[in-house]
């Protein structure tokens, strides 16, 4: 059996590599917002239909999206508050 070489760790400069950081970051970042956005979509949607039920259980899914995104620092907290604020009075 033929030994399997490891891959070496490039060297690379600190700079280049907190470009990467950022740019996976990035994306993370704006695919949770997307998936945030889709979910006030749909709560909008089980407004439209008129039923209670469903618009109370997307409303906790969109409230849950939101604290998500609090907690790992994609949305500010005061942006989060005003946001639930707006959807709450929406469902009103």
């Amino acid at each position: 059996m033929a030994k399997e070489k490891k891959a070496e760790k490039k060297k690379r400069p600190t700079a280049l590599k907190r470009d990467m950081q950022s740019e996976k970051s990035r994306i993370h970042n704006k695919q949770f917002r997307s998936r945030v956005n889709t979910a006030i979509r749909g709560f909008e949607n089980a407004l439209t239909t008129k039923d209670p039920v469903a618009t109370k259980d997307t409303l906790s899914g969109v409230y849950s999206l939101i604290d998500k995104g609090v907690k790992t620092g994609i949305f500010k907290i005061n942006k989060a508050n005003r946001m639930k604020s707006r959807l709450t009075l929406r469902a009103k």
